[in-house]
């Protein structure tokens, strides 16, 4: 660096994007940037947050940038402004724990900071830049400041070029001299570069809700708030005020990654250590596993495991996990663990997870080595309907200063974009929206934009290109905080020490400031406990099975070699399942025919945007069903794609590809697992692309071998599925598959009772029950519950549809009719109305779904009744007489109509079968026709030695739901 005075500087009020539509550059692009100009030092200054340091500091390490990060916050109070920085790790503590009350006094992303929270005993390793107001007194502030801050208060001088700048200076000058005060120059940068200034203006206006014109006052008058060179500081700023950055970044020594987590210890009995006691649970586990003499192969992996868990401390993290698993299941609460270090011995003798590693050829020293220093990762899946009662634990557990949820960082994508750009440019919203709402989103190009304004939208020429150069700019950009899923940090200490934590939008919720990716980047724990709709479906199947059948079962007792099953899942009968009951996965399931619990591994993770991108699932196929032979581009990837016969198909597969195709180190390796999301972007992601192509090549692949690596990483950023994850969800496909096959009617009554899950509606769930012999019966006043249940004995079982498939029937109105039925039924409609809280709408509904049949006849005369029974007086009851038929029955289409408006299905003929028989419909095949015309057609083409013969084939249906995925081309053989 030159050595001159100009090079003598840092930047200490510096706001970025998390600064939410406050700032227009990245954290990664303010930091670059200043060090380019060659900035000393850039103090990361977010408003009240400091939710982007981690990003700035990511970036300097990886560009291994000359620059010191100093980490601050900004805070209004009583329209005063003011910068403190943290000196010290004491000083960052003290900024986190300001940052925490002021946000957890407030109401989602929003905070309050009086005063008297600025004191000399709460932030006495924090350093204070106060900015003077342009308007107003500053006397009462300045006097409280200089009282709490001593020596640790600078005037911050901030030359922005408009006018009233020169007299603000001389303002600044002449209250420094007044009360003895140094000055500090900045810039206040909101953007690094001053083109960013178009860009600034739609975030004003977006922030206001409203357009640029509408908020010219607003606007900064110029772009001078950017990242300045130290050529044009020198010039607008006296030499003592720029040499007053120095002083100050000198006093901060804090680095981030100096944080100091520790594990919660709170699940660790007093007479062990962390060790001896993971020990102690995981030989108890294994003779439960594997019986009392467990073999000395698993023994041997099992210390294997022991040693690295020790090597890298990680004991309190698998005790931890160890311990919510243990609580949920101590309440009946179903759950199932998967991801990295869920699939070892030690999380199976743990019972964290039912899979067993040694069946899916999983091995730990992929999730957990020496080489690497991420925290492991174990995902817990619960049931979605008692996933509270779990968080809710862990905050009486830990309390909510040491448990807070990691958040995420919601930000814009291209429709979001689209639409706040255009509404801050003033553009036609409707037209927009009607443009955008018939667009395909899925597997676009980077020409998207020019696709959806194709016609111009009514734009100059100069508009449009604006408007797309602002959503070129704005895509990517934090729009606000949101709380992750269900990924917990907990901790030892107080969470508000290592990140501050702010409130949720949901009740009874707080989230920390960073998102899993920041803190993955510090080593902190995480664990995911997360919801999953046919855990409770499979929980309830169980439940139905022990009170109807008297067999009571659990996931351990499923055999997973039932051939039963797997024809069925061969014949792709998996309308309802976990997993493999998309029509995507519906047609790759006859053709992979997945003979075995490892093959349905496979099966989850193949029909997934990554190797379909790749081109990888037919060669898959093709080698699977012995058409190709299998073939290693060259044999050191045996060892890596044997198991998938050589095509790549999990997310770990292409990372140890990388290691060994294209020399990648572990930390080359364990980046490119992160960067996978953000494949096509330039940057540091351009250059692991560029040196996984180039050492590839020059290792000797085929270039379009390379192009297909390439591609598939690119399809795995969208959607991609580790091995590790799959593992764990192939179990569960497969536990639903066995209960789909052996108790339809529980499995249907228990995903009926789950909704809203999975992929189809309550009425293909109950059409395909029926089409498996299922009884199914229709909501009754007096035979319904609330959920729908089992009726009869084990030998004939029958569905019963529940009072809550009814729409407009209240739960409390239910509730009630339950409460008050007489043990021998309602038998008149006079009844009813004697059940507290029971409203004319609800009577509507009850006779809209045919549920009174029993007691006032089709629905149609039903409601008529009803009617006129909401407004009978007590002396009158008698008198009524609801025998008479006054209206004709409804026929079948009415009641295909309103069986569907009241309970979304219908037990009647299906609306095409009544079309045929009334001749309205074209004669065309139906559903189990098509497969004989499509053997009638390839018999015809194997006869006549051709290809080229197409028989067009109209069919009939209803469309139930629409699905836009990447068309995958026909597999000929």
């Amino acid at each position: 660096m030159p050595n001159d005075p100009q090079a003598n500087y840092a930047e200490l009020h510096c706001l970025t994007n998390f600064s939410f539509l406050r700032a227009a550059s990245h954290p990664e692009e303010q930091i670059q940037r200043a060090a380019e100009l060659g900035y000393q030092a850039l103090a990361i200054t977010d408003e009240c947050s400091i939710a982007g340091v981690v990003r700035a500091w990511r970036q300097r390490e990886r560009l291994s940038l000359n620059i010191k990060l100093i980490i601050g916050s900004e805070f209004y109070i009583d329209g005063h402004n003011l910068v403190l920085l943290a000196r010290n790790e004491l000083g960052y503590q003290q900024l986190c724990r300001l940052i925490t009350r002021a946000r957890r006094r407030s109401e989602k992303g929003e905070y309050c900071v009086y005063l008297k929270d600025l004191s000399a005993k709460l932030l006495s390793d924090c350093l204070c830049l106060y900015t003077l107001p342009r308007l107003g007194s500053d006397l009462s502030t300045l006097q409280h400041l200089k009282h709490q801050f001593p020596t640790r208060l600078w005037l911050l001088a901030e030359n922005s070029l408009d006018n009233g700048a020169a007299s603000y200076m001389s303002r600044i000058t002449d209250c420094a001299a007044m009360h003895k005060l140094p000055i500090v120059a900045s810039s206040q940068p909101l953007m690094h570069i001053p083109s960013r200034k178009l860009l600034h203006d739609c975030l004003t206006a977006i922030k206001a809700n409203k357009s640029i014109e509408q908020v010219r006052h607003l606007l900064k008058p110029n772009a001078e708030n950017h990242l300045r060179s130290r050529k044009k500081l020198s010039r607008l700023y006296p030499k003592d005020w720029l040499e007053q950055t120095m002083v100050i970044a000198n006093q901060c020594t804090f680095e981030l990654n100096s944080i100091c987590y520790n594990y919660p210890k709170d699940t660790l009995p007093g007479q062990y250590s962390a060790e001896e006691y993971l020990a102690l649970l995981v030989k108890q586990g294994a003779q439960k596993r594997f019986g009392k003499n467990v073999s000395s192969d698993i023994l041997s992996t099992i210390n294997k495991e022991l040693a690295l868990i020790k090597l890298k401390q990680y004991e309190h993290y698998f005790l931890t996990v160890y311990d919510i698993v243990r609580f949920a299941k101590s309440q009946g609460i179903l759950c199932q663990g998967r991801g990295s270090a869920a699939n070892s011995i030690v999380c199976y003798c743990l019972g964290i997870t039912e899979v067993n590693p040694q069946e899916a050829s999983l091995l730990f020293e992929r999730f957990i080595s020496e080489s690497r220093n991420d925290p492991p990762d174990i995902d817990v899946d619960f049931e979605h309907e008692r996933r509270e009662e779990v968080i809710q634990y862990l905050y009486q557990k830990y309390g909510r200063k040491r448990a807070a949820l990691a958040a995420t960082v919601i930000t814009y994508r291209r429709k979001s974009a689209m639409r706040d750009v255009a509404k801050a440019l003033g553009m036609n919203i409707e037209q927009l929206d009607q443009k955008i709402a018939n667009y395909g989103w899925r597997y676009r190009g980077s020409n998207w934009i020019d696709q959806i304004v194709n016609d111009g939208l009514g734009l100059s020429s100069f508009q449009l290109d604006t408007f797309k150069y602002v959503l070129s700019e704005i895509k990517g950009f934090p729009r606000h905080l949101s709380q992750h899923v269900g990924g917990f940090i907990l901790t030892e200490g107080f969470v508000s020490d290592l990140v501050p934590i702010e409130n949720a939008s949901m009740k009874d919720r707080t989230v920390i400031q960073w998102d899993k990716d920041d803190l993955e980047a510090l080593n902190l724990m995480k664990v995911d406990i997360l919801a999953l709709g046919m855990l409770s479906a499979v929980r309830k199947s169980f439940d139905y099975i022990r009170d109807v059948y008297k067999q009571p079962i659990r996931i351990q007792d499923i055999p997973r070699d039932d051939p039963d099953v797997f024809k069925m899942i061969q014949k792709a009968d998996t309308v309802g399942v976990f997993q493999i009951e998309s029509r995507a996965q519906m047609n790759m399931l006859p053709r992979l025919k997945p003979a075995c619990y490892y093959d349905l591994v496979i099966q989850v993770a193949i029909v997934r945007p990554g190797p379909i991108h790749g081109d990888m699932v037919h060669p898959f196929l093709k080698r699977r069903m012995g058409i190709e032979a299998v073939e290693y581009p060259k044999p050191e990837l045996k060892e890596v794609l044997e198991r998938t016969l050589g095509i790549p198909i999990f997310q770990e597969q292409i990372i140890k590809l990388a290691m060994v195709a294209a020399d990648f180190s572990a930390d080359e390796a364990n980046d490119l697992r992160k960067s996978m999301a953000s494949w096509k972007k330039s940057g540091h992601i351009s250059a692991l692309r560029g040196k996984l192509t180039d050492k590839m090549l020059t290792n000797g692949y085929p270039e379009d071998y390379v192009e297909r690596i390439n591609r598939q990483i690119e399809g795995f950023g969208e959607y991609g599925f580790p091995e590790s994850h799959a593992a764990g969800f192939a179990l569960i496909a497969y536990i639903s598959c066995w209960l789909k096959y052996h108790y339809p009617a529980a499995f249907c009554c228990a995903l009926l009772n789950s909704l809203p899950m999975g992929f189809y509606s309550a009425s293909q769930l109950v059409q395909d029950a029926r089409r498996h012999n299922v009884i199914v019966l229709p909501v009754s006043i007096n035979h319904s519950q609330w959920d729908s249940h089992l009726e009869g004995d084990s030998g004939d079982i029958a569905l019963r549809l529940g009072l809550r498939r009814i729409k407009g029937l209240s739960e409390r109105a239910g509730l009630s009719l339950l409460l008050y039925r007489p043990p021998q039924g309602y038998r008149s409609l006079n009844q009813l109305e004697k059940v507290p809280g029971l409203t004319a709408s609800d009577l509507d509904a009850l006779a809209s779904a045919d549920a009174l049949a029993e007691i006032a006849g089709h629905r149609y005369q039903a409601r008529w009744k009803t009617a006129a029974l909401s407004m009978q007086q007590d002396l009158l009851l008698e008198a009524f007489n609801d025998d008479g038929t006054l209206l004709d029955a409804p026929d079948d289409f009415e009641n295909i109509v309103e069986d569907h408006n009241s309970t979304g299905l219908s037990l009647g003929k299906h609306v095409l079968k009544l079309l045929r028989e009334k001749s309205i419909l074209p004669l065309t095949p139906t559903a189990d026709q098509l497969l004989e015309l499509a053997l009638e057609q390839q018999k015809k083409r194997h006869k006549d030695r051709t290809d080229k013969i197409k028989i067009p084939i109209v069919v009939s249906g209803l469309i139930t739901n629409r699905q836009m995925p990447k068309t995958l081309p026909a597999l000929h053989f």
